[in-house]
């Protein structure tokens, strides 16, 4: 979202790109009115009592793969680490598997968790989330999904698999409509959430574990650049445990049969957006089981100590020696690797094969499930035309769902099946709001 602009030396806010996300949102002052979209008390004795609409609904586009979609979740302990923001406590995850499946399961997965469904729609969820979503005007418990819960794994070997890291302050289940797709292609998914930094995690037996930001941001002298640093490190951290986890999944309980032996940990991907898009390129850098990733609209460098700049992350320093791609918009703040100073390092510096789109009308959450809900929220008058827009930008929703999946297919296809569709070659009439930088 607004992201620290490391060309001006200032904080911008409004609804650019996360990897500052909450933090800068929040010295902005935006935080402060998350709220403010909701409906207004009446005011004076003889005003009018405010209508009460029946909170809107929103469904994902089905995804267009040949499989039907399965998942699961599993909640994982690293007894080895400290949580960063909880050092009392044990680092403890939940992520869940998307992945082909052979038939129906128990029922059709529910978008959230009930608990965190509510958390997520009240004002301190809120306060967490980065999309200025009006208080209680939706019902997140009722959106649901295309995967059907503990469904049996599809025959047909190993496959593929893809880490999914989601942006500062997002849930996992935030690029969900994505996730199916791939999956329904033939890839297994991990989402992973990143605890205290989501908007909020729910663990077994009602546990909920909100984000810890809103209250760390109200400290004076708050360092910034230092807790971006943090929370870049303990994303990367907590995706190599789960990359390290992956390999012992026949001794977990309660997942499908079949799941951990259709993994391919020879052909491992990851993808994530903004903040996560920042992650899945350092966790790539820092561990070569990554063979391929994606980054959609996340910066890579961290505001200095001073204020005064920003410093390259270790990524953006050195680049890569395996295939990477870069997905921005045409927003202030975001554009190819020429109008970021990140994106210009991390390309001059990348060795391995490297791709560079724009999505052009596009805004930062165009890369996840905002482009898909928002629209059918707003004709609900839950979501304010200005937020709308704010939030996935001038292009057609359709557009950019059918884009973001179809380039996303693609790369992956290239370099974790060796499929090539030629979508990534250069500029496409397929889709002309996608341009392509050299």
């Amino acid at each position: 979202m607004s992201a620290y602009d490391s060309r001006q030396n200032n904080r911008r806010p409004g609804r650019r790109r996360v990897l500052a996300g909450v933090a800068v949102l929040a010295a902005a002052g935006v935080l402060g009115t998350v709220g403010a979209a909701a409906p207004a008390e009446a005011r004076g004795g003889d005003a009018p009592a405010v209508r009460v609409q029946r909170a809107a609904r929103a469904e994902l586009p089905a995804p267009t793969g040949p499989y039907r979609v399965g998942t699961s979740s599993l909640h994982l302990t690293d007894h080895s680490r400290a949580d960063p923001w909880k050092p009392a406590e044990r680092r403890e995850l939940m992520v869940s598997f998307w992945y082909p499946a052979a038939g129906g399961g128990k029922r059709t997965a529910p978008y959230m968790d009930p608990k965190a469904a509510a958390h997520f729609g009240s004002e301190e969820g809120a306060a967490s989330f980065n999309h200025h979503l009006p208080v209680g005007r939706t019902d997140w418990a009722a959106t649901g999904t295309h995967a059907a819960e503990g469904a049996p794994v599809a025959r047909g070997g190993k496959r593929p698999v893809v880490l999914y890291s989601a942006g500062l302050g997002d849930p996992r289940t935030w690029n969900t409509g994505l996730v199916e797709e791939l999956a329904s292609r033939g890839y297994v998914v991990v989402t992973v959430d990143h605890t205290y930094e989501a908007s909020e995690v729910a663990f077994p037996g009602g546990r909920l574990a909100p984000s810890v930001f809103p209250d760390l941001l109200k400290q004076p002298g708050l360092d910034i650049g230092g807790v971006l640093r943090k929370s870049m490190k303990t994303r990367v951290a907590d995706s190599r445990f789960v990359l390290d986890r992956l390999g012992s999944l026949r001794h977990e309980r309660g997942l499908p049969r079949g799941l951990a032996g259709s993994l391919d940990l020879r052909r491992i991907g990851m993808a994530g957006q903004s903040a996560g898009g920042f992650t899945a390129a350092q966790t790539m850098h820092d561990d070569r089981r990554v063979k391929a990733g994606i980054n959609m609209d996340g910066q890579m460098d961290f505001p200095d100590a001073k204020g005064e700049g920003s410093e390259l992350s270790s990524v953006a320093r050195d680049g890569l020696d395996r295939p990477f791609l870069l997905m921005g918009t045409d927003a202030e703040g975001s554009g190819d690797h020429t109008r970021q100073p990140s994106w210009g390092a991390f390309w001059k510096n990348t060795h391995g094969w490297r791709g560079n789109l724009t999505m052009r009308g596009g805004q930062h959450g165009s890369y996840t499930d905002a482009a898909a809900l928002l629209p059918q929220l707003a004709r609900q008058g839950a979501v304010p035309a200005d937020v709308l827009k704010q939030g996935i930008g001038t292009v057609r929703p359709e557009r950019s769902v059918a884009a973001v999946r179809a380039y996303t297919v693609s790369f992956f296809d290239r370099w974790l099946r060796g499929q090539d569709d030629h979508l990534l070659d250069g500029p496409s009439q397929r889709f002309p709001e996608m341009t392509y930088a050299e």
